[in-house]
């Protein structure tokens, strides 16, 4: 694997990892079956660990034959009680050496836990999973833990690579119109769902945030800017999902769609060949990471632009990062007999970031291999500054103007690793933060301080749901730049970040040099 794979893979190591881990973490037997009557029918669910848990409730219809690339269509209703016991179908993904490979396109299904305890008018928290748009689903997150603070969880599955985020004239029902980002249009789908059913499960519909990790923070920041996603939700959070500020135009991602078709077999570029490939074939053919595209009905325009000149939703925002996101791929790399040497620094900075020799002396000028305990942590450190944490205070700074807006980095240099010992330590890596948020049966067990850590990071995240405000932290100013800093055991604040991740160093750079250079590069769909 090289350095450029590793960007193309994006979080689809990190997040894959734990779809091998499905269920309640904590679950114990049924000690009754609520019921509940959805717009669709009634559901049975079960009580575990003191929640009531529904499980595979179907959102939309399956995008399956002619329904494949379209938008979603509404669920076909049910007679009689529906068991919701087991989480439906992940989307059609890959096999690999981590996850559960899908090829079942009747995906599209979402999972309730509300507290066991009658109320109404609870926050509702809608959970958008990562995976580079192409790997996980919504089942993998136990919510049990933010449960007990009183909020109603929903984790969602949505389409995902190819058949989630192809882009073709051929979908588009006329020249120039939209195709693609059929997977952020399940979201909505998702959230519309939400809309009509939460208070049925004890929620407030008038409360609802979003909130998604990497590409799962990536969909939150597109429905953030989003006119199809304006009222669906109420407040958003951002973890490490600011990689790609710019997204592809609809032309150019319609081209990659063109390619892509050739390459599965279909000479004539027609949807009606597409919709017969079988799925087997596209994900074999498919890229290993995506983006959304300017298609005009969901993306009018791109993320940064829309979030610099006031044009998004205007509700509260919570955005952060990881302090050492770039290490987990950097791991991942030497894992795969590509470790970061002295003597292939350069050409390591050149693949990641996908620039000339030039410039990557500049930026190994800016990142000496003496400054830092191995090559390894070198590359991490440049490679989290220019593609998540300065893109995050840029996000930061733009929608702070507009809304209320907390900034945070979640900085356990001891977080429990994803990934089998390499020769660095992985720090607070991209992903790293979920543990303490989720019940994920991965990296073994949290000491106690950071147990405590991560009881004020469910604290912060379920206040923000209830009132728009994390209790105790500071309001992002660009002034001040006071973040929420998560080191164990507690919380602190913090005013260096800009500093600590160089954000003037990259600003000054030439715009190549960018988060979203970076996933440019990574969301190529080239054919395998």
């Amino acid at each position: 694997m090289s350095p450029a794979t590793a960007v193309r893979g994006l979080v689809a190591i990190a997040i894959a990892m734990a779809t091998t881990f499905t269920g309640t973490a904590d679950a114990s037997p049924a000690s009754h079956a609520p019921v509940v009557a959805t717009t669709g029918g009634l559901v049975r669910g079960v009580t575990a660990a003191g929640n009531d848990q529904f499980l595979g409730i179907p959102y939309a219809a399956p995008p399956v034959g002619a329904l494949r690339w379209q938008p979603p269509r509404p669920a076909a209703p049910w007679a009689g009680v529906r068991d919701a016991d087991e989480a439906g179908s992940a989307c059609p993904q890959p096999a690999g050496g981590f996850g559960a490979p899908s090829v079942n396109e009747d995906c599209l299904y979402l999972n309730v836990t509300t507290p066991a305890t009658p109320a109404r008018h609870r926050p509702v928290m809608v959970w958008i999973h990562g995976g580079s748009l192409v790997t996980g689903s919504g089942d993998i997150y136990d919510p049990t833990r933010l449960v007990h603070n009183g909020v109603v969880v929903v984790t969602i599955n949505y389409r995902l690579g190819a058949l989630g985020f192809l882009a073709h004239p051929a979908f588009a029902g006329a020249p120039g119109g939209p195709a693609g980002d059929y997977g952020l249009m399940d979201q909505q789908a998702a959230l519309r769902w939400v809309s009509r059913n939460a208070a049925r499960f004890g929620g407030d519909p008038g409360n609802v945030t979003i909130f998604g990790e990497s590409a799962g923070g990536l969909s939150v920041l597109s429905h953030l800017v989003s006119p199809a996603s304006r009222g669906l939700f109420d407040r958003a959070v951002v973890q490490s999902g600011a990689y790609a500020l710019t997204e592809p135009s609809l032309a150019d991602a319609e081209a990659q769609g063109q390619a892509f078709a050739a390459s599965v077999g279909c000479a004539d570029q027609s949807a009606a060949c597409l919709r017969t490939v079988p799925v087997t074939t596209l994900l074999a053919r498919q890229g290993s990471g995506y983006v959304p595209n300017i298609d005009g009905r969901v993306l009018t325009r791109s993320i940064g632009p829309a979030l610099s000149t006031g044009q998004f939703a205007r509700v509260p925002v919570i955005n952060g990062s990881t302090h050492d996101e770039w290490r987990l791929f950097v791991a991942s790399n030497e894992l795969a007999g590509n470790p970061v040497t002295a003597g292939n620094y350069l050409a390591m900075i050149s693949a990641t970031l996908g620039v000339p020799a030039q410039t990557a002396a500049a930026i190994a000028a800016e990142y000496p291999l003496g400054d830092y305990s191995s090559p390894a942590v070198a590359l991490g450190a440049l490679g989290t500054d220019a593609i998540f944490a300065c893109p995050a205070l840029t996000v930061d700074n733009t929608a702070s103007r507009y809304v209320p807006t907390y900034g945070y980095e979640f900085n356990d240099e001891n977080a429990p690793s994803l990934l089998p010992p390499v020769s660095f330590p992985t720090g607070a890596f991209h992903a790293s933060e979920l543990k303490y948020l989720f019940g994920l049966p991965i990296g073994g067990p949290l000491a106690p301080e950071q147990e405590r850590l991560a009881a004020a990071m469910r604290q912060g995240w379920t206040s923000f749901a209830a009132s728009g405000a994390p209790r105790g932290w500071p309001r992002y100013r660009a002034d001040t730049q006071r973040l929420e800093s998560f080191v164990p055991p507690r919380p602190t604040v913090e005013t260096g970040f800009a500093a600590d991740h160089r954000c003037a160093f990259w600003a000054g750079l030439t715009p190549a040099v960018t988060a979203d250079h970076a996933a440019r590069s990574a969301t190529a769909r080239p054919a395998p």
